[in-house]
């Protein structure tokens, strides 16, 4: 019997789980064309539970039917009939006696694939860097989004609430989990070069993070507060891998503190390499940041950790719980053959093209 603190329970909230290990949102634009989701999803991630994963994340879920969409054959909890193609999802991963969470995404201007709408939107007038992602059906640069006006930005706030409610009260979700990290609108909002706003909703980072804390407040007083809620933070972005928060440190203190009191049950940060340092000239990690100036929050950590001993130092440094990507997209099973001392598969990327779809041999037999 393995006796790694990854597999001792643990608890996000009110939610108890039977162990630390989580399955991290990973985007598979797998849904049907109006954001539907089917049999291949269900299939996909009830293979997660049943291959011991305490906790499944959903990948990235649209709110509404406005400028969230990110990508083309993304699912959405907009309507009774998304609720009820999530729902079957759910229960599969129920039977398999795992959890699951809905992760609850607005793109902002990386959108690339609207079902609904033409156009972007954004904090700011500002062209996102990089280029749009081939490997989910996206080609050259990002177009310039328009600038959200303040009954816009209300309006998006709702969303994420009624999303959640969706999620938890039709969907059968255990908890939700706001996007506010890796580019997309809350994150273009908690940047500097993308906000240049001067209103309430931009200015330093404590500014900055406004429309995240108001988001939360929104998504914890519908669902009330028993029901998990968390966020995904980063600093790396899909079109902007090398980003770091200018202030370093100081910058971390002000958002782990704001973080702490906002109400959120457990904070998720992902990095390329969790248990590096996240800033130059600072030996700490980005996890060790939040523990230092968040003690009492439960923290979950995402990037690179699919070794057992990094996993293992993670924890170490502050992490309460595990989420694994990559690990998990090669082993699905990746709790049961670590716990069974079983050698686990290297991940192998082609998996993810051409693209990103989920593919027939991702799927149990």
């Amino acid at each position: 019997m393995n006796t790694s603190p990854l597999f001792t329970p643990g608890r996000i909230g009110t939610l108890a789980l039977k162990n630390r290990l989580v399955v991290a949102p990973m985007t598979r634009v797998s849904a049907s064309e109006d954001g539907v989701a089917g049999e291949r999803m269900k299939a996909y991630y009830r293979d997660f539970a049943r291959g011991g994963f305490g906790l499944v994340i959903s990948e990235g879920i649209y709110i509404d039917r406005a400028w969230s969409q990110t990508y083309a054959f993304q699912a959405g909890l907009t309507s009774p009939e998304q609720a009820a193609g999530w729902r079957a999802v759910t229960d599969a991963v129920h039977l398999q006696g795992g959890q699951m969470f809905a992760q609850l995404q607005h793109a902002g201007a990386l959108s690339q694939g609207n079902y609904f709408i033409d156009g972007t939107v954004a904090p700011s007038a500002v062209r996102p860097v990089g280029q749009q992602m081939v490997f989910y059906r996206g080609e050259g640069e990002y177009p310039v989004p328009r600038e959200l006006n303040e009954d816009e930005i209300q309006s998006i706030i709702n969303s994420f609430a009624d999303a959640a409610s969706y999620a938890v009260f039709e969907a059968g979700f255990d908890g939700v989990e706001i996007h506010g990290a890796n580019g997309y609108l809350l994150d273009q909002f908690f940047t500097d070069y993308t906000n240049l706003r001067t209103d309430r909703w931009g200015g330093d980072i404590a500014g900055r993070l406004q429309l995240s804390l108001e988001v939360i407040t929104a998504v914890r007083k519908r669902l009330g507060p028993d029901v998990p809620v968390g966020i995904r933070l980063s600093q790396a972005k899909v079109n902007d891998f090398l980003h770091t928060w200018a202030g370093g440190e100081e910058d971390a203190r002000v958002v782990f503190t704001l973080l702490a009191q906002s109400g959120i049950d457990y904070l998720h940060l992902t990095e390329y390499e969790a248990w590096q340092p996240a800033f130059p000239g600072n030996s700490l990690s980005l996890v060790e940041l939040a523990r230092k100036y968040a003690p009492e929050l439960t923290i979950m950590a995402n990037g690179s950790l699919h070794d057992e001993s990094r996993a293992v130092q993670v924890m170490e440094m502050g992490a309460d719980f595990i989420a694994l990507g990559r690990g998990a997209l090669a082993n699905h099973d990746w709790p049961a053959r670590v716990a069974a001392g079983e050698p686990v598969r290297e991940f192998d990327g082609a998996i993810l093209g051409p693209v990103a779809d989920i593919k027939d041999a991702e799927l149990p037999a």
